[in-house]
């Protein structure tokens, strides 16, 4: 019996309490299925509430952790044509943190060979979760102001380099000094600081154009200030609650500027999409990542062995993933 690397939790927690590096059996492909042997995965905000118990759906336990990666097929099951060996895929979802992973031919997502593996692995839940927000949601005319939290998060960075692409324009709201020339440099129009009352500025900032979509993945005083900023008629969507602070109903506004408030799940947006949605969002992503127009910083790359140094590190200040490899 060969034995390869998963890290693994067999209760729900916080990652540093409940992760362990351990051994498990190296799986075979069934009939129709293929193996998977992982290039890269990277360590998701979601990945904690999956690991911790709090998620919209997890797994039952034990379970090996981890949302996202790529990888390439390794072994094909009886009958299966559609696919070769060597071929670059997403690595199944259910278990990330492993070697290799087996899954149905039916099943593979494909990933273009020219984007680099680094990007690749953080391409399946982030960036296109940019693109919906800002091309499924509310229509938006080029030129649109569009206003985010945790602009220097993955999906921040990818909102304003596809906003660039799309001739959109930007405020993005960030906590620390030193990540507005980052952003800027990226393409941002605006990067404001949090609690430095920028909603009283946001005409001059604008030109007194309206701001006709806010993306909130903080909650708390952060999303109030979007709310206070958006235009008549505006659209605040959550995606996100960082901060886990409640966020005052904002009755005047709802009233007087007709503000509404929305949600996005893109686990659910992608699953009602089917595979010819799935493939329109996955296509523009590709299309971007190839070309350069979006380009998302890794921070550091750690080994499985340096998994807790993996996730210290996840909690610092920074601007970029942490990625893990066999």
């Amino acid at each position: 019996m060969s034995l390869q690397k998963a890290l693994c939790h067999h209760a729900f927690g916080q990652p540093a309490d409940v992760l362990r590096l351990e051994q498990v059996e190296v799986p075979e492909p069934k009939a129709g299925e293929v193996r998977v042997r992982l290039s890269a995965a990277v360590i998701n905000p979601s990945d904690y509430g999956m690991i911790g118990g709090s998620y919209g759906h997890l797994r039952e336990l034990p379970a090996v952790a981890g949302r996202e990666g790529v990888g390439v097929v390794d072994a094909l099951g009886r009958g299966v044509f559609s696919v070769g060996v060597g071929a670059r895929v997403r690595f199944p979802e259910n278990g990330a943190w492993q070697e290799t992973a087996c899954m149905p031919a039916s099943d593979l997502l494909m990933v273009p060979g020219d984007v680099p593996v680094e990007q690749a692995a953080f391409s399946f839940i982030n960036p296109p979760t940019a693109y919906c927000l800002l091309k499924k949601i509310v229509h938006l005319a080029p030129g649109s102001w569009v206003v985010q939290n945790a602009g220097n998060s993955a999906v921040g960075m990818a909102v304003i380099q596809m906003a660039k692409v799309m001739g959109l324009k930007t405020i993005s709201q960030v906590r620390r000094e030193e990540l507005v020339a980052p952003l800027q440099a990226m393409g941002a129009d605006h990067v404001v600081l949090e609690g430095s009352g920028w909603p009283k500025q946001v005409q001059a900032l604008t030109g007194g154009e309206p701001i006709r979509l806010a993306l909130n993945s903080i909650g708390g005083d952060s999303a109030i200030d979007q709310i206070k900023a958006l235009g008549e008629g505006g659209t605040q969507v959550t995606f996100g609650g960082m901060v886990g602070d409640p966020v005052r109903f904002p009755t005047r506004f709802l009233i007087f500027n007709d503000v509404r408030l929305v949600g996005f799940w893109w686990d659910k947006w992608s699953r009602k999409a089917g595979s010819k949605g799935l493939g329109e969002v996955m296509g523009a992503v590709y299309g971007m990542l190839r070309d350069g127009s979006l380009k998302l910083p890794v921070e550091a790359t750690y080994s499985f062995d340096q998994y807790q140094a993996a996730f210290r590190h996840d909690k610092r200040p920074r601007l970029g993933k942490i990625l893990l490899k066999p």
